[in-house]
Parts: structure tokens; C-alpha cells; sequence
């Protein structure tokens, strides 16, 4: 990673932004880029740094938009029109380049995306046992009273502070709360605090799944492995802020390829009908210009 991407990369990990980092591997002459370039791709569209020319640069950022949304890792193979010079690999994605300069280039893509954030209330042993595998499952670990951005909440308070932390997460509009508390104990403290159907669906009591755990060890392996099932299976996610803008993509109709809208991007109105294009020259043979 160049120091300057590296950098942006430090500071947009350090803010909970999500980007994508992209890298050059592999690239055949006359392609501008050479392997070890790379560029951050930002939610918006936006690329700082240089991974290839107008026409690669439309597919990468399509590419890196689409990993920012799965989660996984994309190799990019980006060849001239009429080739297929660099050999299959499992798991790469191929367009064509309809650029006149030419040249194939690889770049893998990696979206990279802050760490899930795991509240945990109460100063007990099931507590520390929760927050120590929540670490070591790259959960972000908070333990004040501020769940708002948390994709869970344990509370493990042990009848201390519980229904102060149970109000403060749901507040915070976190979707799955785990109370570790006995069937009895905690249905008669969810009554006390009189809540809604939605609220009684996020509450999870008791907490972790039925494995017969005995010791805090193990009720922190069950609250986790069903935290992390959650995730996984049922596609849970923190509450949602403010709404995503995703940037307008449209399809070039001289060369078929995925583009992202923006002021700089090639833009013909014919009939009524707008169309936006990877590159001048496509543009060009549309227009007849």
C-alpha cells in the first residue's frame, strides 16, 4: 500500500468509514497503471489514488461499490475487447475494456468495513468473559451506557442496572438485546418495564443459545455464538443512521459496461433520453461525433 493510500486508509479506518482498497496486481502494457498502484473507493463513487485510466477506473469503481455491499473480496480482470490474456482464476470477475489504448490489468479489490460493535452492560465475570470473546471475534466493544451504532447489547448486570440498560438499548434501536437472566427471572422483569411487541421481539432471555453452559466461559461462548448467528443467519445490523446515498450507475450503449454518474462522466441527451458513457471515445461512436 502506497504511504498516501495508506494514510487515507488509516484515517477513514479510524473514523468507522467503509471503503474499499484497491490494488494493481498484475497489468500488461499499454495499460497506464503497473502493479502495486492502488486507490481507495468510497461509498459515494469517489476514488483517490490511481488504479488505471477513465475505462478501468468505471469498472473498478462498479466492482467496488458491489463488494462494499456483500462484504467480499472481488479480483477484477479488466481486458481489451476480443481477448482473453490472463488465465481463468476462480473467483474473478472479467469485463471488457472497450478503450483504443488497450492493455489488461488484474486489481484486487478488498471492502474494507468497520468492525461490528458489541455492547455489553454490567461489571460481573459473565460480563468480562463476554467482552473478552467479543475481542477476539473482532467485535468493537463498547461497555458504557451509549449502545446508539451497536449491532447487540449483552447485559449481564445480574439484577444490577438491568432495566436502565435494557431501555438504553432498545432506545438506541438495537435490533437484538441479550439478558442473561433465568426464564422466570427475566419475564417478570420485562413485564415491569411494559414494553412494546417490537422491544419484546429484540429482547433475548435468556440469553445464548441452549448449550448447557455452566460457567461464565461458557455463557459468554453461548451469548457470542448466537450474537454471531444473528449476524450471519439473520442478517442483523446496527440501527440505521442517516441513509446511504448510493451513487446513479447506468449502462454505456456503445460498449455495454457499468457506469458511475458523475459530473466528469461523458453525457449525451439524444431524443429526450439521456445516456453517460465510460469514456469519451465511446461517446464518440454514439454521436458520431
Amino acid at each position: 500500500m502506497s504511504t498516501t493510500i495508506a494514510e487515507r486508509a488509516r484515517e477513514l479506518s479510524a473514523a468507522r468509514e467503509p471503503f474499499v482498497h484497491a490494488t494493481v496486481v498484475r497489468a500488461q502494457e499499454p495499460t497506464s497503471a503497473r502493479p502495486g498502484d492502488d486507490a481507495v473507493i468510497l461509498p459515494d463513487g469517489s476514488i483517490e489514488g490511481f488504479v488505471g485510466g477513465a475505462c478501468a477506473e468505471s469498472s473498478v469503481r462498479a466492482a467496488a461499490l458491489d463488494t462494499l455491499r456483500d462484504g467480499d473480496t472481488l479480483l477484477l480482470r479488466v481486458l481489451p475487447d476480443g481477448t482473453d490474456t490472463f488465465p481463468d482464476t476462480p473467483g474473478a470477475r472479467v469485463v471488457v475494456n472497450p478503450c483504443h489504448s488497450g492493455g489488461a490489468v488484474e486489481i484486487f479489490l478488498r471492502p474494507m468495513l468497520p468492525a461490528a460493535v458489541l455492547g455489553v452492560a454490567g461489571n460481573t465475570p459473565i460480563s468480562a468473559a463476554v467482552a473478552t470473546l467479543a475481542r477476539f471475534l473482532d467485535f468493537e466493544v463498547v461497555e458504557a451506557g451509549d449502545y446508539y451504532g451497536a449491532t447487540a447489547v449483552v447485559v449481564a448486570g445480574l439484577g444490577k442496572g438491568e432495566p436502565e440498560a435494557i431501555r438504553a438499548a432498545l432506545d438506541a434501536g438495537v435490533g437484538h438485546v441479550a439478558l442473561v437472566a433465568s426464564r422466570t427471572r427475566a419475564a417478570a422483569l420485562l413485564d415491569e418495564l411494559t414494553l412494546t411487541d417490537d422491544e419484546r421481539a429484540r429482547v433475548h432471555a435468556p440469553a445464548g443459545l441452549a448449550i448447557g453452559a455452566r460457567t461464565s466461559s461458557e455463557i459468554a461462548l453461548a451469548i457470542m455464538a448466537d450474537v454471531v448467528r444473528a449476524v450471519r443467519c439473520d442478517d442483523l445490523r446496527p440501527p440505521a443512521g442517516a441513509p446511504v446515498v448510493r451513487p446513479r450507475q447506468a449502462v454505456d450503449p456503445v460498449c455495454g459496461m457499468t457506469v458511475t454518474v458523475g459530473p466528469d462522466t461523458p453525457h449525451a441527451r439524444v431524443d429526450g433520453e439521456d445516456h453517460w458513457f465510460c469514456c469519451p471515445g465511446c461517446l464518440a461512436r454514439f454521436t458520431g461525433g
